[in-house]
């Protein structure tokens, strides 16, 4: 059996003092001076262009409608005529002013009151009308007449 023995330069042995880390402040104190310099050229500028003596234009500020446009109302007669605000129209005036209300208030509403006994292609037409202008519409009808007396 042999021994093995260790000799004095097999086991590494530190007798320096260890280092501590130490934070290099130079790069962020010249990106802090650089800032510093930025801001006030900047600052600068602004103080010269408020130099100049101008005379600002006024202006009435602007009210929002606060509620919605009360709906358009389309009566379709029993013979198909189409009225709008008690004016006979065709088809194509109709879409031109469902178009223009559309244009003055995206959320205009439209009723369409159909003649009971009339033609449903007159009111399939003005629902058509209402579908192509993005109008939202609703269907008007009378709960007192239904057969079962408006009950639910």
């Amino acid at each position: 059996m042999s021994r093995l023995r260790l000799q004095d330069h097999d086991m590494p042995l530190r007798t320096e003092s260890l280092e501590e880390p130490q934070l290099n402040l130079t790069p962020m104190i010249d990106i802090v001076f650089l800032l510093i310099i930025f801001f006030m050229v900047g600052t600068r500028f602004s103080e010269i262009e408020q130099k100049f003596d101008v005379d600002l234009p006024t202006a009435a500020p602007v009210k929002p409608r606060s509620s919605l446009p009360d709906p358009l109302i389309v009566n379709v007669a029993r013979s198909g005529d189409i009225m709008l605000d008690g004016t006979k129209l065709t088809a194509n005036e109709l879409m031109t002013r469902l178009k223009q209300a559309k244009e003055n208030w995206k959320d205009q509403g439209v009723i369409i009151r159909g003649d009971g006994e009339g033609r449903y292609q007159a009111v399939v037409d003005v629902i058509n009308m209402c579908h192509l202008t993005g109008l939202k519409f609703s269907l008007a009808y009378d709960p007192q007449g239904a057969p079962d007396g408006g009950a639910p």
